[in-house]
Formats: structure tokens, C-alpha cells, sequence
């Protein structure tokens, strides 16, 4: 069974955490991610930096421009994670826009994630139809969870066709607006978590966006089984390189 698919599982929330990997150093990626496991984070995403990130907010962005600046591409990234199921057990999932891996060629892209130890991609820029048209078989075949994103403006058809689609957890989009650009929930999205919840959907849904502190992560997850953190976390890095990691994951937890 796919490593997500197992954590989602398990009885209790999940408290997943994304970055740009090559961030804040090209040579950063593998210790950031060993600390966030030995600091009992249940998922990582780790971000393949492009240059035209549209769903991304500032902070993000900059990071991403920064990776890349520091040599970040996708050949390094493998390169970096080859021996990565050594040393962590978590699930790892890679998010990226879909132009860096159609040219890597995706048949090629979805067989290194396998042979490396990903476990699904989220891609936000690839649609859900032309996925399941022309890219789903490839992704069953080599095993990788392939996660979608849902915003405020889905329609019920579309998350009920992406929920068909789905074989692992639904990336719940707290908002509109682009990643790291609201503070706290108002009863607009907490209406909207709890539409969701109430659809019963066959994937878990897990949020993203906007959840920044202990706080935000309870209101997320009182209706989904988990919750990301992002732009909170990139920032961190930022400030902090990637000393003092285990106090931002003991903060939120």
C-alpha cells in the first residue's frame, strides 16, 4: 500500500509541511526533511521550483526563484532524494507545475519517483480531465497518488468527477487567493470545510492555504483529516535557515 494511503489510515490528524526544495541552500533538502520527520511532521511536500508559479504567493515565489538560482532543477532533486528511503519512512510527495516534468518526459518523471520513494504529486496546473484521459495509467503504473486541488469555486460535479478520479487524499484550497495571503478563518470558509465534509467524499481531504499557527491548524482540521503548511514554514526557513525547525513543528503541534 502507497505510504499515503497508509497515513491517511491512521487515527489521527495529519500535519503536513511544504517547501521549495534547494531552499534556503541547493544542499538543504535531504536535513530539512529528516528534521521534520524526527519532529513527528506526518507529510512533506516538497516543492520543484518553476518559474512561473502561479498558484504560489510571495513568499513562496521567492523561494522557488531562489532554488533555482542556487541550481535547483529536476535531475538535482533526484539526484539529492536518491537514497532518501534510507533515512525517512514518511510519505513524500512532490508538488510542481507540469512543464518541468513533461520535459523530463512524464512516463520518465512518475519511474524515478517510484524507483526514489515518492509517493504522489500534486501538480496544479494539470487538469483533471486530461489526466484521466491521457496521464492516469501511467501514474497507476508505477503507483504514484496523483492529489487534486478543490477551491471555494468547484462545483459539486467537478469534486465528485476528481473524487472518482482520486486514489489518496483531496488538497482542499482554504481560499481563492493565491498561497500565504490570509491570517485565521472566517465563517465563509468554515461553511465551505464543512459543505465539504459533508459531501462524503470517498478521499479524505486534507487543507492548505492560509494556515499559519496552532490555531489555524485546529479550525482546518475539526473538518478534513489533515492540513499544510507552507508559506508559515518557508518563511521560517528564511529567517532561520534551517536551524530551530523543531520549535515552528512543536508550535502548530
Amino acid at each position: 500500500m502507497n505510504r499515503i494511503n497508509q497515513k491517511l489510515q491512521a487515527d489521527k490528524k495529519i500535519f503536513s509541511i511544504y517547501f521549495s526544495a534547494g531552499y534556503p541552500n541547493l544542499n538543504d533538502t535531504v536535513q530539512i526533511i529528516q528534521d521534520l520527520e524526527k519532529n513527528g511532521v506526518d507529510m512533506i511536500e516538497i516543492g520543484l521550483p518553476f518559474s512561473d508559479p502561479l498558484a504560489d504567493g510571495p513568499t513562496i515565489q521567492a523561494s522557488s526563484t531562489q532554488a533555482l538560482h542556487n541550481g535547483m532543477t529536476t535531475q538535482v532533486l533526484f539526484d539529492q532524494l536518491k537514497d532518501i528511503r534510507k533515512i525517512v519512512s514518511i510519505p513524500l510527495v512532490i508538488m510542481g507545475y507540469f512543464n518541468p516534468m513533461l520535459q523530463y518526459g512524464l512516463e520518465n518523471f512518475c519511474k524515478k519517483c517510484a524507483e526514489i520513494g515518492i509517493d504522489g504529486l500534486i501538480i496544479p496546473d494539470l487538469p483533471v480531465d486530461v489526466y484521466a484521459d491521457e496521464y492516469k495509467a501511467i501514474f497507476e503504473k508505477y503507483g504514484i497518488i496523483n492529489v487534486f486541488l478543490i477551491t471555494p469555486q468547484t462545483s459539486d460535479e467537478r469534486i465528485r468527477f476528481i473524487d472518482s478520479v482520486s486514489n489518496g487524499f483531496i488538497y482542499m484550497v482554504s481560499s481563492a487567493s493565491v498561497t500565504g495571503s490570509q491570517s485565521g478563518f472566517g465563517s465563509t470558509q468554515e461553511d465551505y470545510f464543512k459543505r465539504i465534509a459533508d459531501m462524503n467524499l470517498k478521499n479524505p481531504q486534507v487543507i492548505g492555504f492560509g494556515i499559519n499557527n496552532a490555531e489555524t491548524f485546529k479550525q482546518a482540521t475539526r473538518f478534513a483529516k489533515g492540513a499544510i503548511i507552507g508559506s508559515a514554514f518557508v518563511s521560517h526557513l528564511t529567517e532561520n535557515g534551517t536551524t530551530k525547525i523543531d520549535e515552528f513543528v512543536k508550535e502548530i503541534l
